[in-house]
């Protein structure tokens, strides 16, 4: 099994900024791809970024040039720098693990953490 731990989400006024911490922990060996989903309020959820264990990485068009996926995989950690928020990026922010292509589409995942909130107020 692995385990993953969201953090870092918050209220912030639509151009501000925010950064998402994912923790992984348990069997992560069993997985090649990071990425993040997120949901919005009466929508289903989405993929919008993933990242391999070279780094590479993919986005969604609506996120492109404003997020950034990084990880260090030294402590297990993924990340996701968020600038100019929009009030559309509000939502619960999930950390996925899968192995696989690591692209973002939206697909079932094995391993989806509990979720951290994401307010933006224009």
């Amino acid at each position: 099994q692995v385990q993953l731990v969201e953090s870092g989400g918050g209220s912030v006024q639509a151009g501000g900024s925010l950064r998402l911490s994912c923790a992984a922990s348990g069997a992560i060996h069993r997985t090649n791809c990071l990425g993040w989903f997120r949901q919005a309020p009466g929508k289903a959820r989405e993929a919008f970024t993933a990242i391999d264990r070279d780094g590479s990485a993919s986005y969604a068009d609506s996120v492109k040039g404003r997020f950034t996926i990084s990880q260090n995989r030294a402590n297990n950690t993924l990340y996701l720098q968020m600038a100019q928020l929009k009030p559309e990026d509000t939502g619960m922010y999930y950390c996925a693990a899968w192995r696989g292509i690591c692209y973002y589409s939206d697909h079932d995942v094995p391993y989806l953490g509990q979720g951290t909130q994401v307010t933006v107020s224009s």
